[in-house]
């Protein structure tokens, strides 16, 4: 319980501003509490004055005096236990900043489509309490808030005109879309997810069916390679055997018609050996005769 007391107690004299303990106190009408510098540069920068926490406008310019009373208890109590808030709560790196805080920003719980603008924890507040700030458009925070804002209103997308497809405000609503075809942003988000989410399953069922008919493709082409390959050795061995079986008929028919010509040429030689014994018997019977008949001896 006494942390819960001191955890309020810490929040009551923080700073909406600034978020830091509150310095120079100032209760403005409403009645809520700033640093005096802080709601001075406040309304300084401002073009209306009104509190930075609930949003209630003021049509003069209240004067702010220190009130001496909470200033007192203030410094009472940062002797003894107030303390600014964590640390572990300003924007980092990569986080998207509060648009209100004043000198070291606040990491933002949420972007208002509305205000357009980002908030911390403390700065939202008037949008969950304030009747007028209710109905605004908060979402996560988004540093590109102005990418969601129209152009020529500066007011938040909220409308989608599918005669135009377009992202239009609810000024160009009644300014230039007349008799438009209109939907909510939200539904038609919503529709364009569920027919993306229809584009998505006909996509993935066309992968699937591409993919089993090239895994069936390619087992095919394997299979026909595989035969390819079984035919063409069956017909490497086929044409092997043949010119094996060519080879050794022309090996047969070689020595066959060498065996022929070594017989033939035997026996011409035979014949001619005969013919040769035959001419020189001859020839020695001529010249017998020859000489016989030249003799004059007619006893012979």
């Amino acid at each position: 319980m006494a942390e819960a007391q001191l955890f309020v107690s810490q929040d009551e004299f923080t700073c909406s501003v600034c978020l830091d303990t509150l310095t120079d106190p100032v209760t403005i009408p409403c009645g809520h509490n700033f640093c005096l510098k802080c709601l001075t540069n406040y309304w300084d920068q401002s073009q209306e004055c009104s509190c930075p926490q609930c949003r209630e406008n003021f049509t003069t310019r209240p004067a702010l005096r220190r009130n001496n009373l909470l200033n007192e208890v203030i410094n009472k109590l940062k002797k003894t236990t107030l303390s600014s808030p964590p640390p572990q709560n300003y924007a980092g790196p990569g986080d998207v900043e509060c648009d209100f805080c004043t000198g070291k920003k606040f990491r933002a719980v949420k972007s208002c489509l509305t205000c357009p603008a980002s908030y911390c924890q403390t700065h939202l507040q008037p949008h969950y309490e304030g009747d007028a700030l209710k109905h605004h458009k908060l979402v996560d925070p988004d540093r590109n808030l102005k990418e969601k804002l129209c152009e020529k209103h500066q007011k938040s997308l909220e409308i989608f005109c599918k005669t135009d497809d377009s992202c239009i405000c609810l000024i160009c609503v009644v300014t230039g879309h007349k008799n438009h075809e209109m939907v909510e942003l939200e539904k038609e988000r919503e529709e364009k997810k569920k027919q993306l989410g229809v584009t998505l399953s006909d996509i993935k069922r066309g992968l699937e069916e591409r993919a089993k008919t090239l895994k069936e493709t390619r087992r095919a082409m394997d299979k026909m390679n595989m035969s390819v390959v079984r035919e063409l050795e069956e017909n490497e061995k086929s044409f092997t055997a043949l010119m094996r079986c060519i080879e050794e008929a022309h090996r047969k028919l070689t020595e066959k018609i060498r065996e022929q010509e070594k017989r033939e040429m035997e026996k011409a030689e035979g014949v001619m050996e005969q013919l040769e014994k035959e001419i020189e018997e001859l020839k020695r019977r001529e010249a017998e005769l020859k000489e016989l008949s030249e003799s004059k001896d007619h006893l012979h």
